[in-house]
């Protein structure tokens, strides 16, 4: 597995991850899907590009020698990182590339910022999501946040919002 830092050239690829990996039909082929709960874009190519010019964030990528494999967004907020973004190609998920890549995340987060808190939320629905997530060391803070709205996308449920997660890093390496 090779990782680096995206830059804008990745954005149409990264775009494309992103979207196949969380929503529509090709979402199905991995475990991480929100195909049921929303349809229409994660992310867009201006949403994107506005995270790869963000001074506080960086997008990390895991790539084999062909092609790139997954995609984190970190973004660093009073202390801590904040994951998000997190796609791993549909039809690769569950043979560790994103639990390496969350690792490879974590650490990066630590040396580039020197932060020792980790926060990601997840969609309360998802509980195989949080689950996954607490085998990394993460806890649920109890704290509950509405979900956003967006032009991207529509709800196919009625009610959706999310938990927040947090670990701390320096504890866990």
């Amino acid at each position: 597995m090779i990782y680096r830092y995206a830059t804008v050239d990745d954005t149409p690829i990264l775009t494309s991850l992103i979207n196949r990996s969380y929503r529509g039909d090709s979402s199905r082929a991995g475990w991480t899907t929100e195909a049921d709960l929303l349809s229409g874009q994660r992310i867009d190519k201006t949403g994107l590009l506005q995270l790869l010019n963000d001074p506080d964030s960086l997008i990390l990528i895991a790539r084999s020698e062909e092609s790139i494999l997954a995609t984190i967004h970190a973004h660093r907020e009073a202390g801590s990182v904040h994951f998000g973004l997190f796609a791993v190609e549909p039809s690769l998920q569950g043979e560790g590339i994103g639990k390496e890549l969350l690792a490879y995340a974590e650490s990066e987060a630590m040396k580039y910022w020197g932060v020792d808190t980790a926060i990601m939320e997840v969609i309360t629905q998802r509980s195989e999501l949080i689950e996954y997530y607490e085998r990394r060391g993460y806890v649920r803070t109890g704290e509950m946040i509405a979900f956003p709205q967006s032009d991207l996308w529509d709800k196919k449920v009625d009610f959706l919002e999310l938990t927040r997660l947090k670990k701390y890093l320096k504890a866990h390496l």
